[in-house]
């Protein structure tokens, strides 16, 4: 499955007020699913010695897939694709690393 088909299929499970009109509401999402996300990882250092374990590999595609459905709807939203995004996210990247600034922090390094 690629970044378009997914981000179609997606939407088609989309139920929140106002969708195609409304940012906020999978931004939320997107947030929160993110912290849930962390709280997982916290408990795996706190409770299993930081050791990854079949169980915490699966709730954690659990997690890792409610974050993609948030980000594909706000992806929406934005009326921007998947796949648009996913691509000019590496060549973001790919840009940095041939001028050497993988490192560092900023949005225009």
């Amino acid at each position: 499955m690629d970044f378009e088909e997914y981000q179609r299929k997606a939407a088609k499970t989309a139920v929140y007020p106002d969708i195609g009109n409304n940012f906020a509401y999978p931004t939320l999402g997107l947030v929160g699913e993110a912290g849930e996300i962390a709280n997982k990882v916290k408990k795996i250092m706190r409770d299993k010695g930081g050791v990854v374990d079949d169980h915490s590999r699966e709730d954690m595609k659990k997690e890792l897939g409610d974050v993609l459905w948030y980000v594909a709807a706000t992806a929406a939203e934005f009326k921007l694709s998947m796949d648009e995004i996913a691509s000019a996210n590496i060549e973001k990247l790919a840009s940095r690393q041939e001028r050497n600034q993988l490192k560092g922090s900023g949005d225009d390094r």
